[in-house]
């Protein structure tokens, strides 16, 4: 386990990154927005979800071993993108069903997916657990890869409970503009404009040298 030092500034930085709007804040919004606090709460699952499996494969040094292949980078920010687009083009697609009729379970699941999803697709956000994480292990406490696993966990709690409070006060603010008869448009036309901003963004990520 990293020492106290070590732990407090990773807490620090971890919610410093947070803070700062970024694509998952982004994706996480717009799902709440769109299908209410418990879209919002399986986005949120959903990324720290990927935020372990990106976790384990820094620990295993896989993560190393497909970044160093040229053309992951590429494949996984075309991959991305086409899939950020596919999601918008089947909310634009597909009316939205009446709330008492939703499956919620299988919204639920699906809506995981997709956190999962996104995140696994984003090259950087493996590069970011490649360069992140390995700067608070503490060498002389022995055992790196678990000192790793520890860390890249309290990540992945620490983001689920900030996406998750983020999401439900979205899904209060979905709430309130239903009254005006507005949240359908505004859930399907915004969570379709994010998810294609979303898509542009990683279409000109440019590869680290």
């Amino acid at each position: 386990m990293p020492d106290a030092a070590n732990l407090y500034l990773f807490v620090i930085a971890a919610l410093l990154l947070l803070i700062v709007p970024g694509p998952n804040m982004a994706f996480v919004t717009s799902h709440a927005l769109a299908h209410g606090w418990r879209g919002g709460f399986a986005a949120a699952l959903g990324i720290s979800f990927s935020d372990l499996l990106m976790t384990l494969m820094v620990s295993a040094g896989i993560g190393a071993l497909v970044m160093s292949w040229a053309p992951a980078f590429e494949l996984l920010r075309l991959a991305g993108a086409a899939y950020l687009l596919w999601l918008a083009w089947q909310a634009l697609r597909t009316p939205a069903l009446p709330t008492a009729t939703q499956p919620q379970m299988t919204s639920f699941w699906r809506i995981f997916g997709r956190g999962a999803l996104n995140s696994l697709l984003n090259p950087k956000a493996l590069l970011f657990f490649m360069v992140f994480l390995p700067q608070f292990v503490t060498v002389k406490a022995g055992n790196v890869s678990l000192q790793l696993v520890f860390l890249g966990v309290l990540l992945a709690l620490i983001a689920l409970i900030f996406h998750s409070v983020l999401g439900v006060c979205a899904g209060q603010l979905r709430g309130k503009l239903a009254g005006g008869g507005i949240s359908k448009r505004l859930g399907t036309y915004g969570f379709a404009t994010v998810m294609t901003a979303l898509a542009a963004r990683l279409l000109f990520l440019d590869r680290p040298l």
